[in-house]
């Protein structure tokens, strides 16, 4: 599905129509029609929250579901496949035509499918020099060559990955060090690079490294999620170069080149304690990097990246914060389970897959896209809660106000002995609220036997132990122990110590 959101997102941003599409994975003429449809339709970015991307759709084109969708060919292997004898043009067409009948898509006829085999062979052979424009990018690229910390404890090196990021018109590079190459890097990168050059790029040119681009496809690019997050948060595009396409981001590899010789390798024969140490040895490097002379013309990176900042994007007022993203399902207690803590969802979700975007301080959950709920985020002890009494059905919304001295006044209006019992009841529990179930049961006791019945219940219980539960309570009143005066009630046996003895009068026998 075309990214129209995106579209009117990177148009707002002041790219061009071109940019756009490489962005998008759309054709220039895409962006044209719905850059005109979203102006005939007072359309502007930002969208409305309530506007999902299917309605943006509907409303700009709504024929388009109706046009017949046909499979774009894989000419990276119809080019491979025809390198080997006896493979044929019109053998691949037709190769091409049952694997589409097979999954249900449309295929092009042979006609349309030797065009756009032509036009391939025409992109792939074709090269071009690329003309940057100042602040217009930022190409990024993890370095092939490793740095190494000293582990205090074993001696063994622990290798370090290094980060480039670079503006291909100055040359201006800022370069890091970190022990791993996920997620978390990737981005903490991107934000220490914006903070060195003090300014952002109107465009990230990256690899389709994963931590990047979820997919490159022929027709449409998927980016990570947490990357496109971090995009948005600075107001820039990321446009990844065409797979196995080295030349898309030439300036970032040759400085990759350069770093390796100039930075790492001068550092090579020194030892690191911590990696504070090495980024501090690479960052004394960088600033020489950056202010040597350039050897064919004038001035240095560090001056022609002064010409560029003007023409650069303004950090926004506060650093993008790192977010991850996990799929839930809603329990039936409106709950979902995030990182050992639970956090409630309103209860119309039960049963439902939900998006959890996890920060720092904060829980967000999404269904379809949009944000049904948010929590501050919960640490400490495993499986605490999170509840919004608003997420509660309407019958368990009577009982949010319950607590341990409601149940105690509730008790003190039968009797004491009862009120003494349910004490001992909450007492017991590590946690009040587990003992709110068993002190329910005890006073709807009096609904069963009479409030008069369950305060000498209670009474008998405590002659007995000091903290009876609920089950001795209802023995007693269930063999009607309660209506035995206390001169004349059985005594326990010296057999039995402790509970009740039950004489044969209970178990329907005689004594001999």
């Amino acid at each position: 599905m075309t990214k129209y959101r995106e579209i009117l997102r990177l148009d707002s941003l002041g790219l061009n129509k071109t940019q756009i599409a490489e962005a998008c994975g759309c054709s220039r003429t895409t962006v044209i029609q719905t850059l005109l449809l979203a102006k005939e339709n007072r359309l502007q970015y930002p969208l409305p929250d309530s506007m999902s991307d299917k309605q943006l759709a509907d409303l700009l084109f709504p024929t388009a579901a109706g046009k017949p969708a046909f499979k774009m060919p894989d000419y990276e292997y119809v080019h491979r496949e025809l390198q080997k004898n006896g493979v044929t043009l019109n053998l691949l067409w037709l190769e091409y035509c049952d694997a589409c009948r097979s999954v249900g898509e449309i295929p092009y006829q042979s006609t349309q499918f030797n065009k756009y085999y032509n036009d391939f062979l025409v992109k792939k052979n074709a090269t071009m020099h690329l003309n940057h424009k100042p602040g217009e990018i930022m190409q990024v690229d993890w370095a092939g060559d490793t740095a190494a910390v000293t582990d205090t404890d074993t001696g063994e090196a622990i290798p370090a990955y290094v980060f480039v990021a670079t503006l291909p018109f100055s040359g201006y590079s800022y370069v890091e060090a970190f022990f791993s190459m996920n997620q978390e890097c990737w981005t903490a990168a991107h934000v220490n690079a914006y903070r060195y050059f003090g300014s952002v790029a109107r465009i990230i040119q990256c690899d389709n490294l994963k931590t990047g681009v979820d997919r490159h496809g022929r027709s449409e690019v998927t980016l990570n999620q947490t990357y496109r997050e971090l995009a948005e948060h600075y107001g820039t595009a990321i446009i990844p170069a065409r797979v196995r396409m080295p030349k898309d981001k030439a300036m970032v590899e040759g400085t990759v080149g350069v770093i390796s010789t100039f930075i790492l390798a001068a550092i090579r024969n020194e030892q690191f304690l911590s990696l504070l140490e090495l980024n501090t040895a690479i960052h004394e490097r960088l600033e020489t990097f950056n202010h040597k002379p350039f050897q064919k013309r004038d001035g240095s990176r560090a001056s022609a990246f002064e010409e560029e900042k003007p023409f650069l994007l303004p950090l926004p007022p506060r650093s993008f914060e790192l977010a991850t993203w996990k799929v839930a399902t809603v329990g039936p207690n409106y709950h979902i389970s995030v990182e050992n803590m639970n956090y409630s969802t309103p209860y119309e979700y039960i049963k439902q897959k939900v998006d959890a975007r996890i920060t720092r301080g904060t829980v967000e959950i999404f269904f379809d896209g949009n944000r049904i709920c948010s929590h501050p985020r919960l640490y400490g002890r495993a499986n605490q809660y999170s509840t919004v009494e608003d997420h509660m059905p309407p019958s368990h919304q009577q009982y949010v106000q319950w607590n341990g001295e409601r149940f105690a006044k509730w008790a003190s209006k039968i009797g004491h002995n009862t009120e003494t019992v349910v004490r001992a009841i909450l007492a017991g529990f590590k946690v009040e609220q587990q003992g709110y179930k068993a002190c329910m049961g005890l006073l709807k006791l009096a609904d069963k036997y009479s409030a008069e019945r369950l305060e000498n219940a209670c009474k008998r219980a405590l002659s007995y132990t000091p903290r009876p539960s609920l089950k001795n309570v209802q023995t007693i009143l269930s063999s009607g122990q309660d209506k035995i005066p206390d001169d004349s009630a059985a005594q326990p046996s010296s057999s039995s110590q402790y509970g009740f003895t039950r004489g044969a009068d209970y178990y329907g026998g005689r004594e001999k």
